[in-house]
């Protein structure tokens, strides 16, 4: 199996399955810490009108019938196509957000891989990086986007991020 966790490996699962960043737009993971310190399943049925996944694990849904877009990426430096297809997603997450659907973008942890989406999903509704990086620390957790690799990407832009990481390190 492909290894798609790397910079949350040492940080406590938040304390609630997911979280309202913005109106509709909830950000979450597979699994969380209940209020007597026990490791929770987060299974999504019918909460949610679309789920946007990059990681996945069976048994967590969401239900039958439930739109589920499914995009896993490490939580570590990402290829060119893996920036592209990030900044793709959060386009269509924005476009269900203004249709009026309810989306939640989620992880493993829901920290950093479901960060940077739901980070660039806000900037694609007029946000600038930082305040969307903000408001996704203060509704999730303050360890939320502490990659810093992808909080490189979301202040520089995701179009630039793709072309630098597409160079070559010079000989």
């Amino acid at each position: 199996m492909r290894r798609t966790r790397e910079g949350d490996r040492d940080t406590p699962p938040p304390r609630a399955p997911w979280n309202e960043v913005a109106e509709r737009l909830w950000m979450g993971g597979h699994e969380w810490i209940d209020d007597h310190g026990e490791l929770q399943a987060a299974v999504v049925t019918d909460e949610f009108d679309v789920v946007f996944s990059l990681f996945t694990r069976p048994g967590h849904g969401p239900g039958p019938g439930q739109r589920h877009v499914v995009h896993e990426i490490p939580d570590a430096p990402l290829l060119p196509a893996q920036i592209d297809r990030v900044a793709e997603l959060a386009v269509m997450a924005a476009e269900e957000l203004t249709a009026g659907r309810k989306v939640l973008v989620r992880c493993r942890v829901g920290h950093n891989r479901s960060g940077l989406l739901t980070a660039q999903t806000l900037i694609e509704l007029g946000h600038d990086a930082r305040t969307a990086i903000g408001m996704v620390r203060r509704a999730r957790s303050d360890q939320a986007l502490n990659n810093a690799t992808f909080v490189d990407y979301l202040t520089t832009g995701l179009s630039v991020a793709s072309l630098l990481s597409g160079l070559e390190a010079p000989i």
